[in-house]
């Protein structure tokens, strides 16, 4: 893989094991014979850790599903890292539960013997395209949303961090500062009635995913292109439409949200 990897995940054991794991949790189906090429590569350590990388946009979501179950698995830590957003997420798993981590991926995964594989930057790689992330709530509004994501963080949101706005459709939930990070669980979770709409693009909508949340957990997936992985259920439509600007007429959400116009 040259590509820019979009995600990793960092685990204890030995390398064949753990891309048969991966392969059993993510792709289950997957036949060598049938000449499907593996959409990660396992990139052993110098020590107990190894790094499953992927390059693939559409994959991006199945660093988490991966790192979750192979944390059940045993009782070092297992680290997840998405790197398709600004700014970049790293996850600890132990037994299962994550904790979002305040360090760099690249230094993490030194220290644990398993460097990232060398790429190319993020500015020339075709893999590396600006995505943004907006959320529809629907049956959420913005003032108990505000309160909701201030407990969750133990202080009062800085200014324009969050850009929260009513709409006909329910909450719009965008960032002025790059991404939204886990408001659109965060809403889910502390909302149960409400169904919540994350929608992830590229400027030009080329690459467009939308998950699905109720009750903090993701129950379903759209992806245009399809994803190679399929880490949760996925759907051909969303409010019975298919193109990705018909499904955010239907959301409510302003196309040009993801061009940060």
């Amino acid at each position: 893989m040259s590509r820019w990897h979009l995600w990793a995940v960092l685990a204890p054991g030995e390398p064949a094991r753990l891309e048969s794991r991966a392969l059993g949790i993510v792709m289950p189906d997957w036949d060598e014979e049938d000449g499907e090429e593996l959409p990660f590569e396992v990139i052993p350590g110098s020590g107990r850790y190894h790094a499953i990388v992927g390059t693939d946009p559409s994959d991006v979501g199945a660093e988490m599903q991966l790192a979750e179950e192979l944390s059940l698995e045993c009782d070092e830590p297992v680290y997840s890292i998405e790197r398709a957003n600004d700014p970049w997420t790293v996850m600890s798993w132990r037994n299962g539960a994550l904790e979002v981590l305040e360090v760099g991926p690249e230094a993490l995964a030194k220290s644990l013997g398993c460097p990232l594989p060398e790429s190319e930057s993020p500015a020339d790689s075709p893999a590396r395209k600006p995505l943004q992330t907006v959320a529809l709530a629907e049956g959420v509004h913005e003032q108990e949303a505000r309160r909701a994501l201030e407990e969750d963080a133990g202080e009062p949101l800085p200014p324009g961090h969050y850009r929260l706005e009513d709409s006909p459709r329910g909450l719009l939930i965008a960032s002025g500062t790059g991404d939204i990070g886990y408001a659109d669980m965060t809403v889910s979770e502390r909302f149960p009635h409400a169904t919540v709409y994350a929608v992830t693009a590229s400027p030009n909508l080329e690459m467009f995913f939308v998950t699905v949340f109720r009750k903090g957990e993701s129950i379903e997936k759209f992806a245009q292109p399809k994803p190679a992985i399929s880490s949760r259920p996925t759907v051909n439509e969303i409010k019975g439409e298919r193109s990705p600007e018909r499904i955010l007429a239907a959301l409510g959400i302003p196309a040009e949200w993801f061009r940060n116009e």
